[in-house]
């Protein structure tokens, strides 16, 4: 899989990243993450932060989409609509076979994560795999708001009780094999981009 030097983000599959923002802080760093995510094919930018947007940066450079599709990361629970939306919009852009697709949040940690978590079951994923492949490649990705998504899968692909039962058991498992520490993580990432 590609990786990327400067920029927050990482390949999951060949045409979809997740990842968090343009620094915030360095506007010349924040000018090399946006060159090195072009350079890499990004055609599409879906931004699912509240507190901040990116339009007047990405509305310059010719060729990439930007849209948001804000929502709030305080752990509460996200409608299933959120997901339709945005994972809708998502699979539109992959139509194209030229198309590569960076969903991120600030600090990539939840949000834009979780997103790409959507995108990857609307493909035909399996659950854990979709998660593993996502923390495989970014180690700092909580996906916290995963169950949400996978209950919007359910939903929208009519999963019978005992596949809804197994899929949320075996991602339960999954985290208890996988914790992280998100605020450490959190603490980190902080001090990282505060220097």
């Amino acid at each position: 899989m590609r990786t990327l030097e400067v920029a927050n983000a990482h390949f999951v599959t060949d045409r979809l990243l997740v990842g968090g923002d343009l620094d915030v802080f360095d506007a010349e760093l924040a000018g090399r993450q946006l060159a090195e995510l072009v350079e890499a094919g990004v055609t599409h930018v879906v931004d699912c932060r509240f507190e901040l947007d990116d339009l007047e940066t990405w509305a310059q450079v010719p060729g990439v989409s930007y849209r948001r599709f804000p929502v709030d990361d305080a752990g509460q629970r996200i409608p299933p609509s959120w997901f339709e939306e945005g994972v809708g919009h998502v699979l539109e852009a992959m139509r194209s076979e030229d198309s590569v697709v960076l969903t991120h949040c600030h600090m990539g940690v939840n949000r834009g994560p979780s997103l790409g978590f959507a995108v990857l079951l609307a493909l035909g994923w399996d659950p854990v795999e979709a998660i593993d492949a996502i923390r495989s490649v970014r180690d700092v990705a909580n996906v916290y708001y995963a169950e949400d998504a996978l209950e919007w899968h359910h939903q929208r692909t009519r999963a019978s009780g005992e596949q809804r039962r197994s899929d949320l058991g075996r991602l339960r498992q999954w985290r208890e094999e996988h914790p992280l520490d998100v605020q450490h993580v959190i603490a980190t990432i902080r001090r990282e981009t505060a220097t």
